[in-house]
């Protein structure tokens, strides 16, 4: 039985050397980047049993990217390999202020695409403790939603991000299929610009809190809100971290996975949920020091930080 379960999809990331322009770059960094399976990268490092859920091509690529999650100490054995299909990409710009960061995916057909229920051995997700989903998968087409559909209703303790992207769906419909599944959740993790964008939520944390538990009534509530930390809410307990940590952001790219990763983790070790959240916010701040979308940490990293100290360690 493995802790924690996720599903979803990992593309190709090509990212630009900042402050170029996709018009005028000559290099790409080359990484691999996916929500569910940073968040599963991130909790396998920290030291839970982890299994990602997806579909890969049977080629180059798709080796490349098993071999890393599973030197990550992720389970891949249900991923499946599909023969003739492609990796998804993704192409990050880097914008200097005021520039923003934007991104450019490029997953059509991919081998993702192809994955259907009937394709996945479900046990697993049966007998993990928890199941990860974000709302990233069920936006990528009427497999993947129905994908996502069967997660759900085989998960018996379901943790979801909304992850909400606008590029891929309409805020009615991202909350249209949110609605289904936040009864059914155990923990909800969303930023306080989707609660505004998809839920129209506005106010105060406490505010947007209260309307998201109406919404998901027994769920642990994280609404993240990004330099200023994060508010939850647990069965009617706010409770928010006891450290701010000054950041030089590097790569912000994979910080709300990373938070998710580190809150499960702990979670999961049984610790309570103050720690959970100060861990959760303790991973996402070593991610934004860390090029890439995983968060490449350690349980000592997260010790380390949360307990002071120098700057230089010897």
């Amino acid at each position: 039985m493995h802790d924690l379960v996720t599903l979803g999809e990992v593309l190709l990331r090509l990212a630009l050397p900042s402050p170029a322009r996709i018009e005028t770059a000559r290099t790409l960094d080359v990484q691999i980047g996916g929500a569910e399976a940073n968040v599963a990268a991130a909790a396998a490092r920290l030291g839970v049993r982890v299994a990602w859920v997806s579909a890969l091509p049977d080629n180059a690529w798709g080796e490349r990217v098993r071999r890393e999650l599973t030197g990550h100490g992720i389970d891949c054995g249900g991923v499946r390999m599909i023969a003739g299909a492609r990796l998804g990409l993704y192409f990050l710009e880097y914008g200097a202020p005021p520039r923003p960061i934007r991104v450019l995916y490029d997953r059509r057909d991919s081998a993702f695409a192809r994955l259907r229920a009937e394709d996945v051995d479900w046990e697993p997700v049966r007998r993990a403790r928890i199941v990860h989903l974000s709302g990233i998968t069920p936006a990528l087409g009427p497999g993947s939603r129905a994908l996502t559909e069967r997660a759900v209703a085989e998960a018996s303790d379901l943790s979801f991000d909304l992850n909400y992207r606008a590029t891929l769906w309409k805020p009615a419909e991202a909350r249209a299929f949110a609605e289904t599944v936040l009864p059914r959740s155990r923990y909800l993790f969303i930023g306080a610009e989707e609660a505004r964008a998809v839920f129209g939520l506005e106010g105060t944390p406490e505010a947007m809190l209260e309307g998201l538990a109406k919404l998901a009534p027994k769920a642990t509530i994280a609404l993240m809100q990004g330099a200023d930390g994060c508010t939850v809410l647990d069965g009617g307990r706010l409770v928010r971290p006891r450290y701010r940590h000054e950041v030089q952001v590097v790569d912000p790219i994979g910080a709300g996975d990373a938070y998710v990763g580190g809150f499960l983790w702990a979670t999961l070790t049984g610790r309570p949920l103050q720690d959970a959240i100060d861990a959760g916010q303790a991973v996402a701040a070593l991610k934004c020091s860390i090029w890439g979308d995983i968060a490449l940490v350690t349980p000592r990293d997260v010790d380390d930080l949360l307990a002071g100290g120098p700057s230089v360690r010897r």
